[in-house]
């Protein structure tokens, strides 16, 4: 039972996009007390890929190491660990991918089908995940692992599906399947 509902929420987490009705007032304020406090904690820079600390090849489990002498960035921030081979994913083509996800507040994993067993179906560009996988997939070969670090906006935003209120997400991604 406990790993069903596991699944379904991972389920959830991956396939919602940024959730949320139209209280824009509350995600107004949300978002001003989270800079104000994101600002007044600045260690100086933002991170770059080469700051994000991954172990382990295509198809193990990833081992993510966010540092603590950065800032999150501000954009999506897209690179390739292990490259693929093949055509390289459009808009609408099927992918089946395994992930693993950490929060970058807590520097702890979310979420990992890698952990199910079972990887994660989806049309790119669907709408069917999140806008920083919707974007930062594209061009993704088979047997390509990638990392993505996802600013809020091209996340959950002001939260859901157990996400904090703008929390930067760190991917890693094997494309198992491309088309």
């Amino acid at each position: 039972m406990a790993g069903t509902i596991g699944t379904i929420a991972a389920a959830a987490l991956v396939l919602a996009g940024c959730g949320g009705g139209d209280d824009s007032a509350s995600d107004a304020t949300t978002s001003a007390k989270a800079t104000t406090s994101a600002a007044a904690q600045s260690k100086g820079r933002e991170c770059t890929a080469e700051d994000i600390k991954v172990d382990g090849g295509f198809g193990e489990n990833p081992k993510i190491t966010i540092p603590d002498d950065c800032d999150p960035p501000e954009q999506l921030i897209v690179k390739d660990l292990v490259a693929g081979s093949g055509p390289g994913a459009v808009a609408g083509q099927q992918l089946t991918m395994n992930y693993s996800l950490v929060t970058w507040s807590d520097k702890k994993k979310l979420d990992s089908s890698f952990d199910r067993g079972k990887p994660f179906p989806l049309a790119l560009g669907a709408g069917q995940v999140i806008q920083g996988w919707d974007q930062g997939l594209i061009g993704v070969q088979q047997g390509t692992r990638r990392l993505l670090i996802v600013p809020p906006d091209l996340g959950y935003g002001a939260g859901g599906n157990g996400i904090k209120p703008n929390e930067t997400l760190v991917f890693v991604t094997d494309a198992v399947k491309v088309g």
